[in-house]
């Protein structure tokens, strides 16, 4: 069979249609023309399938009276979540008599295991599996909604802003198995809160769901009585609430941050090239102040001020010759940050001459000078366990002298490295103090201004220090804090390195380790930060975690670098950029209360010395970018050309690949990596991945 039905918002709940019997064409044309000749602006006439509803085997009878053919309508509820994302929220059904379709509101909503155990379907994995269906049906749908409105322009979808956060979808099917439901989806509502019907169909003895048509609010109604009634019987208060608040929340956050002027102090390399499409996405107005005077985001932004500040030992002089630049333009940014590491001090310094919220300078230097960090730390005694727990002994380097004072003071094997240093370029295991005295001054030698390799902190000039070497597995902490208080916190490990060097071979996220183990790192990271002054901004934590806990390596005064915001938008949904901005103007950022990863990404770092024939000779690195078009693989570049040489090489790009779990992840990785010939006995991806299970 086949129905007629006019559609449009003036027919929504109607129930005008016509039926006939798909061999009647015409009486079927017929119809359509009668509705076409009667056609009103904004109003279509849909011709749908009747799709025939599952006849289910029912549990034996507890009585002999004979059993009524009844229906089922199932409905959910799905938003738009982090990073336009849609998410299911809630489930309801309804059940009733199948003479007519069971509308909402017309009887009380009940769970939907228990419906399809009431409906025939007794095997929890068969429930299992119909759930998930569910789960991946409904935000497909929303997922084509959000596609097809972004095609629209801001007239056809209702204003510029306008467009779609909470759909409400519902399934329907009856046991009788006579009555059929219209299969087609209805046309795109500007309205806040549409919905999609499902119909559960018998296709080849499997049961299937069948999308329907759209609906308005019902929905939501339906979902949040559902919610209601939970409560009364003592169940605990459950996620919708919340997920749609933070949906709502979030959206609105967007939109205040648009049209406002933001000074960013240093603009990075290829890694940060993300910074200019969230700016342009946002609608943010981006005033950039950068030493390179030729740099490629000098067309991307509103207001390019080129002014070179690589010598950051004079970072006071230079804030007073960037807020005169600015009062030479007449700008008045709204917030102020970096996201450079060389930069964070530069641009504490402005936010405190143009009033405007941010790190103080002085929490600042001490979090960006690591010998600085830890000596601070192990001064703060006050609290259980105190931040002093967390602190490394470590001694600075500036001389020969230096090296045979800090040997007798920190315990060998120890790891030297640069004081202001970034990208674990330099950084190196030493056995002894004469491995340190050689490893100095080789860096001494050859690292000793901003020219000899930019972007790694020379400009603060080539001091190093020697920390005592702390055993364990490596991870990186990124929060994001307000006025001191915790907003969000996202843990990730590192792989084994190649010592003596510790340049990062490979991550995952999120992390393997249980949640207890990842809440000593999340509590140490944030008394850390709070110990050293730094209570409002995104910041990154590097620490080790070993049997006794968490031990501090270094803090990053800014939002974590090369994958990291990638990552954590993927796999979690939240934007640090957009919770760095939002921090800067005094904005608390809504952040999922209850964070849950949605795929797993494991990734490693390629470099030129050991993988540049690969990828560009081989071929691999124009597969990678096919992939990655494709949403196979997740491909962050972090140079252009291969930076550093020898010891002092720096990642040339980082590779990553999802999985539903961890182990198909890596599994996929490897796979790949060994296929492209990234994997070799000098690079064992196949080691880097060991600590990940």
């Amino acid at each position: 069979q086949v129905v007629v039905r006019p559609a449009g918002w003036r027919w929504w709940g109607t129930g005008t249609r016509s039926i006939h019997k798909k061999e009647e064409g015409a009486a079927v044309a017929q119809a359509v023309g009668d509705r076409l000749r009667g056609l009103t602006e904004e109003d279509s006439v849909l011709l749908e399938a009747m799709v025939p509803t599952a006849r289910l085997p029912l549990p034996p009878p507890r009585s002999p009276a004979p059993r009524l053919p009844m229906a089922l309508r199932i409905c959910t509820l799905v938003c738009r979540s982090w990073g336009d994302r849609p998410q299911l929220c809630q489930v309801a059904c309804t059940v009733g008599r199948a003479e007519s379709p069971v509308r909402h509101g017309a009887a009380l909503p009940q769970g939907l295991d228990s419906t399809l155990q009431q409906w025939g379907v007794v095997a929890p994995s068969q429930r299992q599996a119909l759930a998930t269906r569910l789960r991946e049906a409904t935000e497909a749908a929303m997922a084509a909604l959000l596609a097809t409105e972004a095609e629209l322009s801001p007239q056809q979808r209702g204003g510029a802003r306008a467009h779609t956060d909470i759909l409400g979808e519902h399934s329907a099917g009856d046991t009788a198995g006579a009555r059929g439901h219209a299969a087609a989806l209805s046309a795109v509502s500007p309205s806040p809160s549409p919905g999609v019907d499902f119909l559960l169909a018998c296709v080849d003895d499997a049961l299937e769901l069948v999308a329907l048509a759209t609906n308005s609010q019902r929905c939501l109604e339906t979902c949040v009585l559902a919610e209601g009634m939970g409560r009364g019987v003592g169940e605990p208060r459950g996620d919708l609430p919340r997920l749609l608040a933070e949906a709502m929340l979030h959206r609105a956050q967007c939109h205040l941050v648009e049209g406002k002027d933001i000074l960013l102090i240093g603009a990075g390399g290829v890694s940060k090239s993300f910074v200019w499409e969230a700016a342009r996405d946002y609608g943010l107005r981006i005033h950039l102040v950068e030493s390179d005077p030729e740099h490629f985001a000098a067309g991307l932004v509103q207001t390019f001020l080129p002014y070179d500040s690589r010598e950051h030992r004079r970072d006071e002089e230079h804030a007073e010759r960037v807020l005169e630049l600015l009062r030479s333009r007449g700008l008045r940014p709204h917030a102020c940050l970096s996201y450079w590491d060389d930069c964070v001090v530069l641009a504490a310094l402005v936010c405190q001459g143009l009033g405007l919220r941010g790190p103080a300078p002085a929490a600042v230097r001490v979090a960006k000078q690591k010998s600085r960090t830890h000596r601070h730390l192990q001064r703060c005694r006050r609290g259980r366990p105190p931040p002093a727990a967390f602190a490394v002994p470590c001694r600075r380097l500036q001389s020969h002298g230096d090296v045979e004072r800090a040997a007798a003071a920190v315990p060998f094997p120890a790891v030297a490295k640069l004081e202001f240093g970034a990208g674990a370029v330099g950084v190196r295991l030493v056995e002894n103090a004469g491995q340190c005295h050689a490893h100095a001054a080789r860096l001494w030698r050859d690292l000793r201004d901003d020219a000899d390799h930019p972007g790694i902190g020379l400009g603060w000039g080539n001091a190093m220090l020697l920390m005592e070497y702390v055993p364990g597995t490596e991870h990186d902490v990124d929060l994001v804090v307000f006025e001191g208080r915790l907003l969000g916190a996202w843990v990730s490990d590192n792989g084994p390195t190649r010592v003596p060097a510790f340049l990062e071979t490979a991550a995952c996220l999120p992390s393997c380790l249980p949640a207890d183990r990842q809440a000593q790192l999340v509590r140490a990271a944030l008394e850390c930060c709070r110990a050293c002054g730094l209570r409002d901004g995104v910041f990154n934590v590097e620490l080790k975690l070993g049997p006794a806990g968490p031990r501090l390596l270094e803090i990053n005064p800014r939002m974590g670098g090369f994958y990291l915001r990638d990552w954590i938008r993927e796999v979690y949904g939240p934007d640090l950029l957009l919770a760095a901005v939002l921090v800067a103007l005094g904005v608390p950022p809504v952040l999922p209360a209850r964070p849950a990863p949605r795929t797993h990404l494991v990734g490693v770092m390629c470099l030129g010395s050991e993988h540049g024939e690969a990828l560009a000779g081989g071929g691999g690195m124009e597969a990678l970018r096919e992939l990655h078009g494709r949403g196979l693989v997740r491909l962050n570049r972090l140079f252009e050309e291969p930076e550093g040489a020898g010891e002092y090489e720096e990642p040339l790009l980082n590779v990553a690949c999802a999985g539903a779990t961890l182990a198909e992840a890596c599994e996929r990785l490897l796979g790949l990596c060994q296929g492209l010939g990234i994997d070799s006995p000098q690079y064992p991806v196949e080691h880097f991945l060991s600590h990940f299970k």
